[in-house]
């Protein structure tokens, strides 16, 4: 093969947030306190549902599973963010940016099979509250959680290997604080017609059907919120539903804004900032969002914080 525009890239460029070094340290002050609250939170609530039995529900173990992909988010991306401000280098292994690639595919499709699990358990529990034992008895959980996991890792494998075929051209800065599928695939001299396909084909069928769950899941919730006579039966319907709606926005709002967007140099700025959203001010909210609500996990937290979590829960 002729040398020249084309390479083996052997390392990738991290442009980061801000081109200026005192807004870095800055950004990387903030990315360091929402990483450590966020981690915090979300292994809070993975260990305080392993250990509360009142927290041994089908929407409690989505939970707990959303949570292990938050904190997997976070520790995907930040550290290598913050050590290459702290060192000041911006440079990534050719190997590490697959790997963040890898992980952060499957954790996306992860937060987006959980979402629809969780919706679908709001949905029969408002729906069909009689036969929730059955509907979402220990084996469908499991389905769901054992059919989740290997679909997104089974895609995200192919969206790598796909990206380990591409030759890339001199230039291999990624206006980004990770390594992200879309911009790596711009930066390639290598035809992206298959990777592009794949995308369209697969990743639309893996994005939009839970999203499409969510949807039909939430048009049947409201239909039935609104039979409910009285008011005071409807909000509280309605209350049940309030920290997963607003996860669901935050989740596929961000998502559009970064995968959305038209690839001008102002629009990949703006989808930099919304992917900031999605793979770090998300995650570490959820803990929040899901505990303000939820009496039981507040009471199990409080138990696991302080030491007095009774030693027969397991």
């Amino acid at each position: 093969m002729e040398k020249g525009n084309h390479t083996s890239a052997s390392e990738f460029i991290l442009l980061g947030l801000s081109s200026r070094p005192e807004r870095q340290q800055l950004i990387s002050g903030l990315f360091l306190v929402l990483y450590l609250v966020g981690a915090a939170g979300n292994l809070l609530i993975i260990l305080a549902v392993a250990s509360s039995s009142p927290l041994h529900t089908p929407m409690c173990l989505f939970l707990s599973h959303l949570s292990l992909v938050d904190f997997g988010f976070l520790s995907a991306t930040v550290p290598k963010m913050l050590v290459n401000v702290w060192t000041q280098t911006q440079s990534i292994p050719y190997g590490g940016c697959l790997a963040q690639i890898y992980f952060c595919i499957l954790l996306a499709n992860m937060d987006n099979f959980l979402l629809a699990a969780m919706a679908y358990d709001r949905y029969v529990a408002i729906c069909h509250p009689l036969h929730y034992a059955t509907m979402l008895s220990p084996r469908v959980c499991a389905l769901l959680l054992g059919s989740s996991w290997l679909l997104a890792s089974l895609h995200s494998l192919l969206h790598t290997l796909l990206m380990v075929r591409l030759e890339f051209c001199a230039g291999t800065a990624i206006p980004y604080f990770f390594c992200d599928l879309l911009p790596l695939l711009r930066l390639s001299c290598s035809s992206t017609r298959l990777n592009q396909l794949m995308i369209l084909l697969v990743g639309g069928l893996i994005v939009l059907g839970p999203f499409l769950g969510v949807l039909v899941s939430y048009v049947h919730i409201v239909s039935a919120v609104l039979k409910v006579p009285s008011a005071r039966g409807r909000r509280k319907a309605f209350s049940t539903c309030g920290s997963h709606l607003t996860v669901v926005i935050l989740f596929y709002g961000t998502i559009a804004g970064v995968y959305l967007s038209p690839s001008s140099s102002r629009s990949a700025g703006r989808a930099s900032l919304a992917s900031v959203m999605y793979m770090v001010v998300t995650p570490a909210l959820n803990p929040f969002i899901y505990c303000l609500r939820n009496e039981d996990m507040q009471g199990a937290l409080r138990k696991l914080v302080s030491g007095k979590a009774s030693s027969h829960r397991l």
